[in-house]
C-alpha cells in the first residue's frame, strides 16, 4: 500500500541532461530526503531526514491517493563578513520532495505528522478499500 512513487521522483530525472548538470543535481540533494518505513498492524510510520529545513518549509500534501511531502528553503544569501569570501556556496537554495501511494480511502485528518530534529515522522493509518459492487460487465455482439 504505501509505495515512493515512481510519478514523482522521475527514474529517467536528469537521463537526458548533461552529464555535468545531471552530475551537479544529483550531488547536491544526494543527502535530502532519506527514509525509513515502518509497518505495524495498525499503520506506516515514515520518517524523513530534512536536515536544514524549518518547519514552515515543509508542506505535505495528499492528492488522489498519493501524499507528496515538499521542502524547499532559501538560505540568506548576504556574505556577512567583509574580511573574507565564499569559495563554494552548496546550501543557498534546496528543493526536493517524495510522492508515496498512499490509498484513496485516506484523509488529511487520517495523517498525522510531526517535525523535530531536522526529523519528519508521518503516522499513515492502515484503511481497508470499501468494498465495491461487483457489476455485470457484457460485451456488446453486434
Amino acid at each position: 500500500m504505501l509505495m515512493p512513487s515512481i510519478f514523482a521522483n522521475d527514474l529517467m530525472d536528469g537521463f537526458f541532461d548533461a552529464p555535468e548538470r545531471n552530475y551537479k543535481k544529483n550531488y547536491y540533494n544526494s543527502g535530502l530526503m532519506k527514509t525509513d518505513i515502518k509497518e505495524s498492524k495498525d499503520g506506516f510510520e515514515v520518517i524523513m531526514d530534512l536536515p536544514g529545513f524549518k518547519k514552515d518549509e515543509i508542506k505535505a500534501e495528499l492528492k488522489d491517493g498519493y501524499m507528496t511531502i515538499t521542502a524547499a528553503s532559501d538560505k540568506d544569501n548576504k556574505i556577512e563578513d567583509e574580511n573574507s569570501r565564499y569559495i563554494c556556496r552548496e546550501r543557498v537554495y534546496s528543493n526536493c520532495s517524495r510522492t508515496f501511494y498512499v490509498g484513496k480511502e485516506l484523509t488529511q485528518e487520517d495523517i498525522k505528522a510531526k517535525f523535530e530534529n531536522g526529523v519528519l515522522t508521518l503516522n499513515v493509518p492502515k484503511k481497508e478499500a470499501l468494498p465495491q459492487k461487483e457489476e455485470d460487465k457484457y460485451i456488446s455482439i453486434l
